[in-house]
């Protein structure tokens, strides 16, 4: 029996009654993606998965990604990579900073992300509380808070996006102590700079989103740049404001999806090195959810709960 309880706040819900290590059908992978369309952000707590079975599932959203820095990858599964503050021998075992600032993932990306599946193995704790938490941003309701004249104005604009500058932003922020290496000149072809448009319309809920970020915008196309730099930065504080926001606060097992086109998220790096962090990830892109099929299946789903 599956059951979906929303936060209450303004992203988020809980999914219990699936087993993520079994496969998906079409009518609870409509009552998952109704429950992204309406709360952004989901929980599926207390789930045991392989790394296998954490492909098979996020592949039913869409063509995984294999992350073009190449590191920390499974070795018989390369779309799974290892985000963790571990040391083993000496050596990471997984990046230690990763998401450590506001940001959308792949909206550098011409094909960009829908959404990222992440699996909880070890949660840092301190005196009983969970540290690391992931924060996340609606930019559903930052959208429908902006002024009547700011949304006209941003219809039909783009902004350039750019992989190189968060990266670069955390190589400087861990300075010495970055497992970041430079992007190689292959790398920067794979992932040069693209154009999004900035205001976009969600193909599963109908709602229009703002789809910018200080993670990943450059700049606005086409505008001058002090002008550009002026519209970026009200955006960028706009998004954040509180009523925007929502933290999910991490426990072993949980595994947490959450739709890249309607948020932006910051992983919250409160936990010191001997606070062991340990997740899996999985990334899946935007091939399939624009296709009418993930409408009408989220269409189709009667939310429970």
């Amino acid at each position: 029996m599956i059951d979906v309880t929303p936060s209450g706040e303004v992203l988020g819900a809980r999914i219990t009654g699936l087993d993520l290590g079994r496969p998906l059908d079409d009518a609870a992978l409509g009552i998952v993606l109704r429950a992204l369309a309406d709360h952004g952000v989901v929980c599926f707590p207390g789930q045991d998965l392989d790394p296998g079975a954490q492909v098979a599932f996020s592949r039913r959203f869409g063509a995984l990604e294999v992350h073009v820095s190449g590191a920390f990858q499974d070795p018989a599964h390369p779309e799974v990579m290892t985000l963790s503050n571990i040391i083993e021998n000496g050596r990471p075992i997984g990046l230690g900073d990763a998401g450590q600032d506001w940001h959308t993932d792949m909206s550098f990306s011409r094909m960009i992300a829908f959404v990222n599946v992440l699996y909880a193995l070890k949660v840092p704790r301190r005196a009983g509380k969970a540290l690391g938490g992931t924060e996340f941003a609606s930019m559903t309701a930052a959208y429908d808070a902006l002024p009547g004249e700011m949304k006209a104005r941003l219809e039909g604009l783009t902004a350039t996006h750019d992989f190189e500058k968060f990266w670069e932003m955390m190589r400087r922020r861990q300075g010495e102590a970055t497992t970041r290496a430079p992007l190689t000149d292959e790398q920067r072809r794979r992932k040069p700079p693209v154009s999004q448009p900035m205001v976009m319309t969600h193909p599963l809920s109908g709602r229009k989103i703002l789809y910018a970020n200080p993670g990943y915008t450059m700049r606005v196309d086409g505008m001058p740049e002090r002008e550009s730099e002026a519209l970026l930065d009200y955006l960028f504080a706009h998004q954040l404001r509180p009523e925007f926001r929502y933290t999910h606060h991490w426990n072993e097992g949980d595994v947490l999806v959450w739709d890249n086109l309607q948020t932006m998220h910051n992983a919250v790096a409160d936990y010191g090195p001997d606070e062991h962090r340990l997740i899996k990830r999985c990334q899946a892109m935007a091939d399939l959810v624009f296709e009418p099929q993930f409408a009408r299946l989220a269409a189709a789903a009667s939310l429970p709960g």
